[in-house]
């Protein structure tokens, strides 16, 4: 066999076996169109996975003359204005070292991956449901998006298709009786007792940790990770001053808190909670620019206090459990803040113990959940 053949079968196999990450719902097409690429309507199928429109690699490539580079760590796109590296699991790492959420799939023998990563490449992305337009265009293009339209109406709409079988409810659990219990500020000295208190009441939990205290307690991160509990990011430095500087200062402080994370343990998360919570400094500059890179707000329906009460155990219990009571009435799970510190120890184990016998379960909050969030941004 060729040298030049036996480098390109190495190298599609590379692409199946290092990189793949299949969405729950990836076989269950939403919705597909035809990709436009600059003034031509090209052959490529976007298909629509909870709300994200996926095109296979390496047609997008041919089209747009990228160049594919396999590397020990995953896959270099090189073109338009910029390059990337395709990380799997990991994401996608941008040329000024920036970690963004990339998810891809295998589909049909062929690696599936976000139109938006054509973004970060300088294209520009045009999208309009109603007229089944999706196009992806540089400088080149002469036809602006509506004689895009006129000119291809015929061949943008898809053909009838059966109807989509609804897709289940992202939120497990019986409603009203699922409990994520989340713990911000983390890591600190006292994690470990806060993870054997979740062990020994075989609950699950979320962490929104932040990125200097990781590097003080890496092997907390490591366990939090190992022992398959939630994780998510709360920035890097927990100042108001210096994260809500601007929406590029927020980014970066996410970014970087996910890259601390990567870093220690491998992971990465696109959950997110900003310090002080996402009302009143979250605003929509913030949310766009930082939400428009693949990252999900999460803040919190029931507030324990227990930063405010510190030792007083009783008035954080009491506290925990009205809001959850009310929440009950309306069939609302319960997403319960408390904090990563020396004064939770003493009240989480009455809490668990209470909530347990009132029939709640525990789970992780995950990136396919409808986010809640003060705004109600379901980004």
């Amino acid at each position: 066999m060729p040298i030049k053949k036996i480098m390109l079968l190495f190298f599609s196999l590379f692409l199946i076996t290092g990189l793949v990450q299949i969405p729950a719902n990836a076989e269950g097409k939403t919705n597909v169109l035809k990709l436009g690429i600059n003034d031509k309507l090209s052959g490529i199928e976007a298909v629509s996975v909870k709300g994200t429109y996926y095109v296979p690699l390496r047609a997008l490539a041919d089209e747009l003359k990228w160049t594919l580079t396999g590397l020990t760590d995953g896959v270099l796109v090189s073109g338009g204005s910029g390059s990337l590296t395709l990380q799997g699991d990991a994401g996608a790492v941008l040329k000024d070292g920036t970690v963004v959420p990339v998810s891809t799939f295998l589909q049909d023998g062929k690696l599936m991956v976000p139109l938006k990563v054509s973004g970060y490449l300088g294209y520009i992305i045009s999208f309009a449901g109603d007229k089944y337009l999706l196009r992806v265009k540089d400088g080149s293009a002469g036809l602006t998006d509506d004689a895009f339209v006129t000119k291809y109406a015929a061949e943008l709409k898809p053909a009838e298709t059966a109807p989509a079988e609804p897709e289940p409810s992202a939120e497990p659990g019986k409603p009203g009786q699922t409990v994520y219990l989340t713990f911000d500020d983390g890591p600190s000295a006292t994690t470990s007792q806060l993870l054997d208190i979740l062990s020994k009441y075989e609950v699950q939990a979320t962490f929104f940790m932040l990125g200097n205290n990781m590097n003080k307690y890496p092997s907390q991160v490591k366990r939090i990770v190992k022992e398959d509990y939630g994780l998510g990011l709360h920035g890097m430095t927990h100042r108001k001053e210096k994260f809500y500087a601007s929406p590029a200062a927020a980014l970066a402080e996410m970014s970087g808190d996910n890259a601390v994370l990567k870093k220690l343990t491998g992971a990465t998360t696109t959950l997110i909670r900003p310090p002080y919570g996402s009302k009143p400094y979250f605003t929509k500059s913030f949310r766009d620019k930082v939400l428009g890179q693949g990252y999900h707000l999460w803040d919190w329906n029931v507030d324990s206090n227990d930063w405010k009460y510190k030792e007083d155990s009783d008035k954080i219990y009491t506290t925990v459990m009205d809001q959850v009571h009310k929440l009950k009435q309306s069939k609302t799970n319960p997403v319960i803040l408390m904090h990563d510190q020396k004064a939770t120890l003493k009240v989480l184990p009455r809490l668990l113990e209470a909530l347990k016998k009132e029939g709640y379960t525990f789970q992780v909050i995950t990136k396919d959940m409808e986010p809640v969030n003060f705004w109600k941004d379901k980004r």
